[in-house]
Formats: C-alpha cells, structure tokens, sequence
C-alpha cells in the first residue's frame, strides 16, 4: 500500500512540476493555420552560436510568468533586435522577459518573421502578438489596458510601428524603446534594416509609411526611449525624431540618454548603466501606473 502511494505522489510531482515549467515558459504559434502572406524565405530556420534566430519564417510567442503572488497585471510584447535578418532573441528578449516576470510583469517575447522586402508582415505579427494577449488575458491574469509592446534596434522599429499603426484590437498601451531604428529616410536610417525590411528600392510611400516619426498619432501611447550618446550604427537622430514628434502630439513621453555604450547593449550586465537603466524603467513605468 505504501508503495502504491508512493508511485502515485511521484507521479502527481511530475505532472505538477512538468505542468509549471509549461506555465513559466510556454510557446505558442502566431498562426497555427498558417499566415496569409509569406516572406518567400527558402533557408530552413536555425540558432547561430550566439543564440540569434536567422531565417524566421514560423512566427511565435513564448510567455514568462511571474511566480505566484508577485504578478501586478501588467504585460509586455518585446520585440528583439537584428536589423530584419536575425533576432537576437538571448539579450534581447529572453534576459529581459525573465528580469519583466521577476517584476510581476507577464513578458511575452516574440519571434516574428523576417521581412525579406515584404513589409507588412512584420507589422502583421506584432499585431497579432497583441490580439493573442488581449485574447488571453483573462486566463493569464493581465489587465488588458496595461499590456505595451518594447524593442531593441530593429525591434524597436517594429515597436514604434505598432505605436503608429494600430487599430482599436491591436493598439498598445505603453511603448519602450531601446536604441530604436525609426526613420527609413536615407539620411538617418540603419541601411541594412531598410534593406531587408523595404526591399531594394523601395517607393516614395513606402519609405513614408514606415518612417515612424511621419506617423504618431494623436493616442500614440506614453512612450519611453532608451539610447546611447555614442551609438554610431542606429544614430540618436532616429530616437530624437521621434521623441520630438512624440511632444508635438503632446504624447507622454520620457527620453533617456547614457553618455557611452555604442549600440546594443540590451540586458548585457557588462554595460555601465546596466543597473541605472533597469531602475529607469521600472521607474517610468510606476510613474505611468503601469504597475
């Protein structure tokens, strides 16, 4: 009989404990019956030995959970960097998820599909990201007015897009920006993100679309950007642009700019103000009554 119960208590541990590392970090397809358009990308998806995905063209989302009693309802979409060819999804995405979660905050990382010149499909799976959370945010205990969308370089392009081309379903709440690519304008734009995003030679409408600081809105969300003095691959130009039409729309807005760190730095603990900008984020985001 002991033994009996023994084997049940060991197999009721396994399903529990199985049962919460699915909860911690769970995956989900983006588009499980499959997307509308595709990015014609031929090379089979892989993992770099730096951890960054190339050649994504099955999009998804992984959710990290906060452990009981800390969650405070928010969430947030975060969008790595890679200039529209790779994700660097470690420092990036995941570092930052796990620190969002430690935080009370549901982080849901998501790996969107590389562009390959077609634009809107970027836009298409940040937008569906945000649906998929709203959907859900019952069950994950989220309050579905406190869920924003971060990112990092072209990551950060795409979270500026979604702050600029939302609709009622898809518009974000807050916005974080790191080192953000903005512009598509050839003086102040990241080329190699242009490229892959835009295509070769992209028309006069579509540099303009995609041009994010063309396109806040008047209820473009509170939004705060994140860069470095010294970053010499997406210049502060993009981010100062943006801020800037951010306050002539009168949008809440915060900026904050460290004097070195070069271009992305993400949750890398080598980087100087490291703890500073841990703190600034958490701070802003209090201000907000995010959480």
């Amino acid at each position: 009989m002991k033994k009996r119960t023994l084997v049940v208590i060991s197999c009721f541990l396994l399903f529990f404990f199985t049962f919460m590392q699915a909860q911690i970090n769970e995956e989900i397809p983006l588009w499980p019956q499959g997307a509308v358009e595709s990015n014609m990308l031929t090379e089979r998806e892989g993992t770099n030995e730096q951890g960054h995905i190339f050649s994504v063209s099955d999009p998804s989302i992984r959710i990290f959970f906060p452990k009981d009693g800390i969650k405070n309802g928010s969430s947030i979409i975060i969008c790595p960097g890679g200039g529209y060819g790779i994700l660097a999804s470690v420092h990036e995405g995941y570092q930052f998820a796990e620190w969002f979660a430690e935080n009370g905050i549901v982080a849901v990382v998501l790996k969107y599909r590389m562009p390959n010149g077609h634009c809107e499909i970027p836009l298409s799976d940040v937008k569906q990201a945000m649906r998929i959370v709203r959907h859900r945010s019952g069950e994950w205990g989220i309050n579905p007015q406190k869920i924003g969308v971060a990112g990092f370089s072209a990551g950060g392009h795409l979270a500026s897009s979604l702050l600029c081309h939302f609709d009622e379903e898809t518009r974000p709440d807050f916005g974080l920006l790191f080192y953000p690519v903005i512009t598509m304008e050839e003086a102040f734009t990241h080329r190699g993100s242009r490229k892959a995003l835009l295509g070769a030679n992209p028309t006069k409408a579509m540099v303009e679309r995609f041009s994010n600081e063309k396109q806040i809105k008047n209820n473009t969300p509170p939004t705060l950007i994140i860069l470095s003095d010294d970053d010499k691959v997406v210049v502060p130009q993009n981010s100062l642009m943006f801020y800037e039409n951010l306050k002539k729309k009168e949008i809440p807005s915060s900026m904050y700019i460290f004097p070195e760190g070069g271009h992305g730095w993400g949750f890398s603990d080598n980087f100087r103000y490291h703890k500073q900008m841990k703190a600034l984020v958490l701070d802003w985001m209090q201000q907000q009554n995010i959480f």
